[in-house]
């Protein structure tokens, strides 16, 4: 991407809430990028940012081979924000004390504002308290030269610390969180008051820039984008259609596991409204024959992205010619599959779209959204002018039923289920409460349980509820529906559904548990 010169870097140093900080830092309209440390010094060079933000850290400064900032980056002269393990590794390396802490500090706690700073202005003024987030157990007990103390808590006398000539400044504890209240305010007045930027990146102006870089890139070449049936690869091809019209050739690999009705939906989108070029394979039967007692969920999930690849090599064969693949990767999915050290992570998850293509396909990857989190891409979806019931549809993974299916998948169970959630989802909508929820859906469990219908015996199939909130998806809540409404769904869904005779709900948090099952 042509990278806004307004932007900042984010230096992840493994902090589970890394991302938050740049979703804080968009939200102020500036635009943001995170780097592992390990690649940061490259990621300085390529977007000459205004300002850089150091996370937080599992790791300790005092350990052997820590992360460390890129020295390129201390001596650019641009400002600093360092947050708890920021800080406390900036004042490592600039001459500061980092001490083991013996008892640390977790969970709220609260400020006081000991003296004026830019970082405060219009946020926080002195002689005040305030209640923010920490999470440490090292802490700073010297400053190194040139800073001084404007906050302090119980636990961190150096809650806050600021070199105003350098336009340096850290915190112990974590604003990007929502457990700072103010904590926004402190990443918006560092970007924009401190950084001196503008604030004006919105989904208009990356529509422009990216609608120029696509044209860049493709040239006269073909482009073949693979639709998944969901909103972020509905996006991308409705972005690269208006950078380059005919040349965009979408395939539409209807595996047999969308919810109802949403196969129809997708092909009448495309081909009615956009008249973008649209080739429906049913490759059902190829997936469920793929499927075939096939039980652990990244097995399926492997074979589920690899077939869908083959097909699409031999759709692309088909139409001839075509130079790139456009792909619907997000922001999320890029730093989920890359780990922050630069060696093996623990993967929660494989992203089926990320990670490029076989290489017998010498296709190069277009994937215009790869910058964005989801919110963003529904911002851009509005911006593009799809229409509401798809850009607002709630997230839907690429396995699709698959994975809300914990056992073999055959298509008397996908559409068992597909009945079943087409009810849940109807009622939601019925009940009004289809937008205060992020994610609802229904899972078919491998269990069976005996139960009674009219004079006889049954049994049949459980099924599970899920409904949870959230502002990004990294962590949820079960809601919380009215209480005639989780029995009225299980009513009918028993009475119309052939097949499941016990209706049951999912109450688990994110974490322990993920949004989906599998």
């Amino acid at each position: 991407m042509t990278h806004p010169s307004d932007s900042i870097l984010i230096v992840d140093f493994g902090s589970q809430v890394t991302q938050l900080i740049a979703r804080r830092v968009r939200e102020a309209g500036v635009y943001s990028e995170i780097a592992p440390f390990t690649t940061a010094a490259e990621a300085f060079d390529r977007m000459q940012p205004k300002g850089v933000i150091l996370s937080g850290s599992p790791a300790s400064v005092l350990d052997e081979n820590s992360p460390r900032i890129p020295q390129a980056i201390l001596d650019s002269g641009v400002p600093i924000m360092g947050i708890c393990y920021g800080q406390q590794v900036l004042m490592h390396q600039l001459g500061g004390t980092v001490t083991l802490g013996d008892s640390g500090e977790f969970g709220h706690a609260v400020i006081e504002i000991g003296d004026a700073c830019a970082l405060f202005d219009g946020v926080w003024t002195q002689g005040e308290s305030h209640q923010v987030w920490m999470s440490h157990g090292d802490k700073v007990t010297a400053l190194a030269p040139g800073f001084r103390p404007v906050a302090a808590s119980p636990g961190a006398p150096f809650a806050v610390i600021a070199d105003d000539d350098r336009h340096y400044y850290a915190m112990q504890f974590h604003p990007e969180v929502v457990h700072t209240p103010d904590g926004a305010k402190l990443i918006a007045t560092f970007a924009r008051h401190v950084c001196g930027l503008t604030g004006d990146w919105t989904m208009a102006e990356f529509r422009a820039t990216k609608i120029a870089e696509i044209r860049a890139q493709v040239g006269s070449g073909k482009v073949i984008c693979g639709l998944s049936g969901g909103v972020d690869s509905a996006v991308a091809a409705v972005l690269i259609h208006e950078a380059i019209g005919e040349q965009l050739t979408c395939v539409f690999v209807d595996h047999g596991l969308m919810r109802s009705g949403e196969a129809d939906q997708v092909v009448t989108l495309f081909r009615n409204h956009y008249n973008i070029p649209l080739v429906h394979v049913d490759a059902e039967a190829t997936f469920m024959a793929g499927l075939a007692g096939v039980t652990d969920p990244e097995a399926k999930r492997k074979f589920i992205g690899g077939a869908f690849i083959d097909i699409f090599e031999a759709e692309a064969k088909k139409i001839g010619g075509a130079d790139f693949l456009a792909q619907g990767t997000l922001y999320p999915d890029v730093i989920e599959s890359v780990s922050f050290t630069g060696g093996p992570s623990v993967t929660i998850k494989s992203h089926h779209n990320v990670g490029g293509l076989p290489a017998r396909m010498k296709m190069q990857l277009v994937e215009p959204l790869r910058e964005l989190f989801k919110d963003e891409v529904r911002a851009l979806g509005r911006e593009l002018g799809l229409p509401e019931i798809f850009v607002g549809r709630h997230p839907f993974p690429g396995p699709g039923l698959a994975i809300r299916i914990p056992s073999e998948v055959t298509k008397e169970r996908c559409d068992i289920l597909r009945k079943a959630d087409s009810v849940y989802l109807e009622e939601i909508r019925r009940a009004g409460l289809y937008d205060a929820i992020w994610q609802a859906f229904a899972v078919l469990l491998p269990v069976r349980s005996v139960g009674v219908m009219g004079d006889g015996r049954t049994y049949d199939n459980v099924l599970a509820l899920r409904a949870v909130t959230s502002t990004d998806g990294m962590t949820a809540q079960a809601f919380q529906f009215p209480g005639d409404f989780l029995p009225r769904v299980a009513t009918r869904i028993v009475n119309e559904v052939r097949g499941v005779n016990r209706v049951t709900y999912d109450y688990t948090s994110k974490p322990p548990g993920t949004i989906e099952w599998e």
